[in-house]
């Protein structure tokens, strides 16, 4: 299958359609919330959250927290872009450094071999950290030139791994959405996104989602045997236009997707109907269910990681 570099006619008659009909279940983009001072109490999202749930600060004063990866123990992996750190908070609720000096690392996956995979904003790599916290290069470039501000990552069923390479400060689009095959070939899966941010797989593999931090629209593609992908559609709209700031996603165990961005963590079902906004004491970045049960989801601000209580909970058989 060809690399979507350009849209197909079905996609073109999706996208018209997204565009007129303006999915009329989708509700207008409301105010941002507050920089300082209480939040609105939180409405109940049926099966999601519960009405007046309040989102907890467990720790602020970092520099740029991104990557939120839940461990098998119920603790929770977590990054500092701007202090090139990965932290670990326990199961008990304390937080410790777990790798310096990594390259500005951004988002996090973590393999079922132990393997903690991550992407190195300032150091172009897509790397796989062992448990001794060595790490193994698996992408350095893509058509013969360095990766650039390397942002998200996602590994399916199959060993193969979905990334996001907008560009950084100074490159030359496009930016791309790639997948690297567990034979170690990377692919072009689209160069068409702005700046291509949070990517995931729907719960049963068959779809990809990305988001585009400098676009209200988020996009599904159908997932081929191969990894590559066809059919690019839009599937939401998020509340802010035409910038959303979109940023981390996250899929919980019914195939609802969550996605972060300057207004909160905007919930939709698995067909792309809005269903609410979990409201956040800052922008929030990224997210992850994790705890016990999987009932708990971390969400990481600019500079503070959040948790909030769910009715919801996290995917069986897979980290995020």
């Amino acid at each position: 299958m060809a690399p979507l570099s350009s849209l197909t006619a079905a996609s073109l008659v999706a996208i018209a359609w997204f565009s007129v009909a303006g999915w009329a279940q989708t509700p207008q983009a409301g105010p941002p919330p507050p920089a300082s001072g209480p939040l609105p109490a939180q409405p109940a999202i049926n099966g999601v959250i519960a009405a007046g749930t309040k989102v907890e600060v467990i720790k602020g004063g970092y520099g740029a927290l991104e990557g939120p990866m839940p461990t098998p123990d119920g603790g929770l992996y977590f990054t500092d872009i701007r202090a090139s750190r990965i932290y670990k908070l326990d199961k008990k609720g304390d937080i410790a450094v777990w790798r310096e000096n990594t390259a500005g690392t951004n988002g996090l996956f973590l393999a079922k071999d132990g393997r903690l995979l991550a992407v190195e904003s300032t150091g172009h790599r897509v790397v796989a950290i062992r448990p001794d916290g060595s790490a193994m290069p698996l992408v350095t470039e893509f058509g013969g030139k360095p990766l650039r501000a390397l942002n998200d990552l996602f590994m399916d069923k199959k060993g193969g791994i979905y990334f996001t390479d907008p560009v950084g400060q100074g490159d030359t689009p496009p930016s791309n959405i790639l997948y690297r095959r567990p034979n170690g070939e990377v692919v072009l899966i689209d160069d068409q996104l702005v700046f291509p941010n949070g990517v995931t797989l729907t719960l049963d593999e068959k779809t990809l989602i990305a988001n585009d931090t400098r676009s209200d629209v988020v996009y599904a593609y159908d997932v081929q045997p191969d990894g590559s992908v066809k059919n690019k559609r839009p599937f939401a709209k998020l509340l802010e236009s035409p910038r959303s700031g979109a940023d981390g996603l996250a899929v919980d165990s019914k195939g609802r997707l969550y996605f972060t961005s300057d207004t909160g963590v905007q919930v939709f079902d698995p067909r792309g109907q809005y269903l609410g906004l979990i409201r956040v004491p800052s922008k929030a970045r990224n997210i992850a269910f994790g705890g016990p049960g999987r009932r708990t989801l971390y969400i990481t601000g600019p500079t503070d990681l959040y948790r909030v209580s769910m009715l919801s909970e996290g995917p069986s058989g897979r980290p995020k």
